[in-house]
């Protein structure tokens, strides 16, 4: 049996910045280019870049919250639960993670499933077929963080490619002016649409477990801010032109990076060739949805004291695989629960728990440069 949190520690330092920043700029914002946008345009119409626009201040703030966590303590929120109130608190905390993963993880899936299937099947294709996205994840979650760190710096090229060539298919037929006039909606519904987004801009939640596995370093916090920035401007960027394109039909359109470049023109003359970079952004989707899973297992792993994560790993993609196959005919029941009676899941463990972990930094505690300077006095 491992001791308390091993899993977790095992992965000390094998975040680097460059990869929380390449996450940030490239993976996170991948998954807002599926559903989200017509989701946002359902409730915000043209106003949608408001709803989303608060939606990243409130995870810009969260992030910067985490990091000063990490500034501060450079310690897991989990190893701090042991160390403040017991093992059985951080115990408690590493299941509960666990099982809201599993939830996080559900509609994603599914949705991917159906995109997937929409996108790249002319017919209707057996509910097996999405089975290999459940190998790759089995083995992903076997592996310790440094899988997610290798995925993120893969996702700069497939990312600023695709991106780049969707955008510039589609903004030549953008009407930009349906996003006019601004502040159209009043308060209450632009309300209504960021809570309903809470679905989609959760990514807060992701980071909290991998705080043990990430050095924060001066200088660090004006990298990640730019990775973020840049992440938000690339969204804002998609939803003009999805909604210039779409406008009104934009909610009939669920499926948005697949649609969006279908009136370029050259298309006619040369195929589809739209679908290529379509691709590259599925795979992105791939390994984005790999990093849930991966950290329930380690999570589970952990609060079970398991010294291989094997067993762990393929109890729950199979076990995921059968809801998703079982689930898949409930599909439009289940979103509409997740948007209205169970959206306030998201907040709480993207935001409200986040923030509550900041009350465990120790009092005396020290910044990181200012603990290093006084091993060195010492040493001396």
């Amino acid at each position: 049996m491992r001791k308390p949190n091993a899993l977790l520690r095992d992965a000390d330092g094998q975040i680097h910045v460059r990869q929380l920043c390449f996450f940030l700029a490239f993976l996170s914002p991948v998954s807002k280019l599926l559903q989200a946008p017509a989701m946002l345009a359902y409730y915000a119409k043209g106003d949608l870049l408001l709803p989303a626009f608060i939606q990243y201040l409130l995870q810009g703030a969260m992030i910067f919250g985490l990091l000063f966590f990490s500034a501060k303590t450079q310690k897991s929120v989990f190893e701090l639960l042991r160390e403040k109130v017991g093992v059985w608190a951080e115990k408690t905390a590493l299941t509960v993670f666990s099982v809201y993963f599993v939830f996080f993880s559900l509609l994603p899936l599914l949705e991917m499933e159906r995109f997937v299937y929409t996108a790249f099947f002319d017919t209707a294709p057996s509910p097996y077929s999405f089975i290999p996205f459940f190998f790759l994840s089995a083995y992903v979650c076997t592996k310790s963080l440094q899988a997610f760190a290798r995925c993120c710096d893969i996702a700069l090229p497939f990312f600023v490619l695709s991106f780049l060539g969707l955008t510039a298919m589609s903004v030549g037929s953008a009407d930009f002016s349906l996003l006019m006039p601004l502040f159209e909606l009043p308060p209450k519904a632009v309300g209504l649409s960021v809570l309903r987004s809470f679905l989609h801009f959760s990514d807060t939640s992701l980071l909290l477990p991998m705080l043990g596995a990430y050095r924060y370093k001066k200088g660090d916090g004006k990298k990640i801010a730019l990775a973020f920035s840049g992440g938000a401007f690339a969204v804002f960027v998609f939803l003009a032109i999805f909604y210039g394109t779409f406008g009104p039909l934009a909610v009939l359109k669920p499926y948005a990076f697949d649609k969006i470049a279908v009136y370029f023109s050259a298309l006619e003359v040369v195929g589809r060739v739209d679908l290529l970079l379509v691709y590259m952004l599925t795979v992105l989707l791939l390994f984005y949805y790999c990093l849930p899973l991966q950290l329930c297992t380690r999570c589970f792993s952990d609060a079970l004291g398991c010294k291989s994560k094997l067993p762990v790993a393929v109890g729950l993609n199979v076990g995921l695989f059968l809801l998703v196959v079982f689930f898949n005919r409930f599909y439009s029941a289940i979103y509409a629960v997740l948007t209205t009676k169970l959206i306030w899941i998201f907040p709480l463990f993207s935001y409200l728990i986040p923030l509550s972990c900041l009350l465990l930094i120790p009092k005396n505690g020290a910044s990181v440069k200012k603990k290093e300077k006084k091993e060195q006095a010492y040493a001396q």
